[in-house]
């Protein structure tokens, strides 16, 4: 008998949890910055290294 109620009590929270902020709202395109903004430097040293 607990079980059951605490089964119906968990699922009518989890109901009571839909929408309890609000409708769906679409996000915000994000602000990307004009032209291109790529630029790859740095150095690559590969090897074996014996003790």
């Amino acid at each position: 008998m607990i079980i059951r109620s605490a089964l119906a009590l968990g699922l009518v929270a989890m109901l009571a949890a839909c929408g309890a902020d609000g409708p769906p709202t679409r996000p915000e395109p994000e602000q990307t910055p004009s032209g291109p903004g790529v630029s790859i430097h740095g150095t690559v040293k590969m090897g074996v290294a014996y003790p």
